[in-house]
């Protein structure tokens, strides 16, 4: 188990050392939270404003549900196309800009479309999955479902990316890479979920305790360090965006070449890609 983390945590060093040398890449998560932030205000303004779901869901609310799903998804979905494609350039060796990010996704925004409008279908029957408050089986079952989605499409942005091919081939191609070198381990992704997990978890713990403290001084301190802790807990999420998009560049990048991209070496990518047994 200890050598699992330590391998882990090696393969964030390594994509926290390209992070250091384009920090740019950071944009990219900035722009895709304040977009999505967008979205999300305006489909919830309305629906406060409209008591949409003042009788319940309903069809109406499906509907809505779906095409809220789909705009999150497009939105996420296009920033992580930019992010990916700006990552592939800098492991080439380039020096990325983020207009060639977001040329990158531009490129090839109608398979991005194709692959939000799966993901919206997905998103919005695994969410009706794990409402069902009268079935604790289905629940158990979306939950699980939703666990084999994230892990079949972690590589469909890189090779919507880097292949013309449209989004049901990406998924396809996705969880072909999946099967033949991760395994069912992947060591990368829930290392760097796990090791940001847990930074996340201190983070907000000691930042509760110093905004306590902040208020027993004043009201006015106890906002301030609030606010101050909150925002290093989003340029947390940031950050780890960025470092898990340019690991599923070069995760994609070895899959299908065994090229091992400047700042990783080939031990730590050939563990993460270690079948289970």
């Amino acid at each position: 188990m200890f050598e699992t983390l330590s391998r882990s945590w090696g393969l964030v060093k390594a994509s926290a050392g390209v992070l250091r040398s384009d920090k740019e890449l950071m944009l990219f998560p900035v722009l895709s939270g304040l977009a999505s932030l967008l979205v999300l205000a305006t489909f919830a303004l309305p629906m406060f404003a409209l008591r949409v779901f003042e009788h319940g869901i309903g069809v109406a609310g499906l509907l809505l549900a779906f095409v809220f799903y789909f705009c999150q998804y497009a939105v996420i979905a296009f920033f992580n196309a930019a992010l990916v494609g700006a990552a592939m350039i800098r492991l080439d060796g380039g020096d990325p800009t983020l207009s060639d990010g977001l040329a990158a996704a531009k490129r090839r925004l109608p398979a991005i479309l194709g692959y939000a409008a799966i993901a919206a279908t997905v998103g919005v029957l695994l969410q009706a999955m794990k409402h069902k408050d009268n079935n604790v089986l289905v629940r158990l079952l979306g939950s699980g479902l939703g666990v084999a989605w994230t892990l079949a499409a972690f590589l469909v942005v890189p090779v919507l990316v880097s292949r013309d091919v449209g989004p049901i081939d990406a998924l396809k191609q996705s969880v072909a890479l999946l099967k033949r070198t991760w395994g069912e381990n992947a060591l990368g992704s829930v290392g760097i979920g796990a090791a940001f997990g847990l930074l996340t978890a201190l983070a907000a713990v000691v930042g509760v305790a110093l905004t306590y403290i902040g208020f027993m001084g004043s009201t006015a301190l106890g906002i301030t360090v609030g606010v101050l802790c909150a925002l290093g807990l989003v340029a947390l999420a940031i950050y780890q965006a960025a470092l898990t998009g340019i690991y599923s560049a070069a995760l994609y990048r070895y899959a299908v070449s065994h090229e091992v991209p400047a700042g990783f070496s080939g031990a730590q990518l050939a563990h993460a890609f270690v079948p289970k047994r």
